[in-house]
């Protein structure tokens, strides 16, 4: 292949052709760098995702976590992260298709209104559900976010208690959910077994086992968990967002931005630093009067001078002379009488921050924001510059965030626990099952399909939401379950507890508030009219 030909100009200096020779020809092709280089500063090397994780893992979890211990706005944003993601609790809304099995529409709605209640009741019993016996089921959710967002995942092993365990504790169920700190599970790696950062797999990549450190005694033991039980039932929960197909573990969400926010603790110190000692009084005293040298200048003019000297001599001396009957303080009872001459008195105040503090301390706080998955404002509670539709546009851009959060993070943790739980209900007789426990195990998959309701998305302007909530339901774009689904609500609860309170005025012989009333006076009366005569 021929070299390419490089035109140089006549009368170009030598130096100039030699650049030229050297200088590529220019090309359209990725990573074309500029003039200065810019690119070429930057080295970057391609690995897996895996192996980045394993490496940075350790201290990633280290940085993170004493950054949430020493930040009091990082640990306001995992609470405004739980907030967000499940707020009180994620509620259980069944969705079981026990219609392939024979059951009658009235049997599944009753066998759902009888699972809420033994679940509701279970999950908010410490006793019951913790095998420490000292969290609830969304206190326990709440530690996995608050993991989450330091380890970048969240583990836990289900157990099962003996009969005679329960009697000892005077509990009723065995199941129960032990969260354990992801740093509890090992770094081990072996390929040639199929282990790695703690996790065998088989052949086809599916985790196996699980391998915790666990201190008994003071004695640190390394135990294997396997990942599944011999009847399918998960036993490890191990709950992450990975970057690629091939990753085993999660990393810490805050790792992206660690260098943004250390950065914005030294501005924010060295501002406050820097206007503290600013802020201490400072005077100068400036003075036309000569120094030592410009004295000395004076008494070495010649003779013939001596008048000129005498003169600047005597009109110093009175300055200086007078100077000395005044008092300047600068202490708690400052006083300033008189100065000299051509003299000046000056205070000095803080100067700090400056105009570009504020610009880059909001940079800064959007690029933490964004990688932890909250709103700027959420973070930093700085809604000066804030407007109606800059709100509506942050909260459009963020609420797929939080969905995403909770169906990946706090809903495999809340599924896995309520499948354990159901199989032992169902077993042991507590929840009723049409063909027994074998009807029920093997059909485990139709019978514990659930969803899991958060807290409604947030508004800036709730009768606006009110009011597109009902032009959906109208146009036929939506349903009163999406709705109530979209508030936090189930809208089975909604629906009992409306018929309840209806039924309630009826009988009273109150008109209900669930009649409408503001689509004409005849068809309102009417309706109320056919309702107080069905109840009657």
């Amino acid at each position: 292949m021929s070299k390419p030909r490089i035109r140089v100009p006549a009368g170009s200096s030598p130096q100039s052709r030699q650049i030229a020779v050297q200088r590529p020809p220019m090309t359209a092709s990725y990573l074309r760098d500029s003039r200065s280089g810019i690119i070429n500063t930057r080295a970057a090397y391609l690995r897996e995702s895996r192996d980045d994780i394993r490496q940075a893992w350790r201290r990633s979890a280290g940085i993170a976590v004493d950054l949430i211990q020493n930040s009091g706005r990082l640990r306001g944003a995992a609470d405004q992260v739980i907030a967000d993601t499940v707020g009180v609790e994620l509620v259980l809304s069944p969705r079981p298709n026990l219609a392939r099995l024979g059951w009658s529409e009235t049997e599944v709605a009753d066998w759902i209104k009888l699972v809420k209640e033994e679940w509701k009741r279970w999950s908010w019993n410490p006793r019951e559900c913790d095998l420490r016996g000292k969290f609830t089921i969304p206190q326990l959710v709440d530690i996995a976010l608050r993991w989450d967002m330091a380890y970048g995942e969240a583990t836990g092993v289900m157990s099962y208690m003996s009969a005679a365990t329960r009697r000892q504790y005077n509990i009723r169920s065995g199941t129960k959910l032990c969260m354990v700190p992801p740093h509890r599970l090992v770094q081990d790696t072996s390929e040639f077994e199929g282990l790695y950062q703690g996790i065998f797999h088989d052949a086809n990549g599916r985790p196996t086992h699980y391998r915790f450190e666990e201190r008994n005694a003071g004695i640190l033991q390394k135990r294997d968990y396997p990942a599944i039980d011999a009847q399918g039932r998960p036993v490890v929960i191990h709950a992450f967002d990975p970057m690629d197909a091939t990753d085993v573990r999660g990393i810490s969400r805050m790792a992206p931005a660690f260098r943004q926010h250390i950065q914005h603790e030294v501005l924010v110190d060295t501002t406050i630093q820097t206007q503290i000692l600013q802020t201490i009084f400072a005077a100068t005293l400036t003075s036309a009067s000569p120094s030592k040298e410009a004295f000395e200048a004076l008494e070495a003019l010649p003779d013939d001078q001596s008048e000129l000297r005498d003169e600047f001599l005597a009109y110093f001396g009175g300055a200086l002379e007078r100077a000395r009957d005044g008092d300047i303080t600068v202490s708690g009872d400052p006083r300033i009488s008189h100065l000299a001459p051509g003299e000046e008195f000056m205070l000095h105040g803080a100067k700090t921050p400056g105009p570009q503090f504020l610009p880059v301390w909001q940079a800064l706080s959007r690029d933490m924001a964004r990688a932890i998955g909250i709103t700027y404002g959420g973070l930093t509670m700085d809604h000066s510059n804030a407007t109606y539709s800059s709100t509506r546009m942050e909260n459009a851009s963020i609420w797929p965030v939080v969905v995403r959060r909770r169906e990946r993070i706090a809903g495999p943790i809340c599924q896995s626990t309520y499948e354990n739980w159901l199989d032992e209900s169902v077993g042991e007789g507590r929840i009723p099952f049409k063909g027994g426990y074998t009807a029920f195990a093997a059909n485990r998959d139709l019978a514990c399909w659930a969803l899991w309701q958060g807290p409604a998305k947030p508004s800036a302007d709730d009768g606006k939401s009110a009011k597109a909530s009902t032009e959906r339901i109208q146009n036929g774009t939506s349903t009163l379950a999406a709705e109530c689904g979209e508030l936090g609500y189930d809208h089975d609860e909604v629906f009992e507890e409306r018929k309840r309170e209806h039924q309630r005025y009826v009988d009273a012989g109150m008109p209900s508030p669930f009649v409408a009333r503001n689509s004409g006076g005849a068809d309102a009366a009417a309706t109320e009219d056919q309702t107080t005569k069905a109840a009657a």
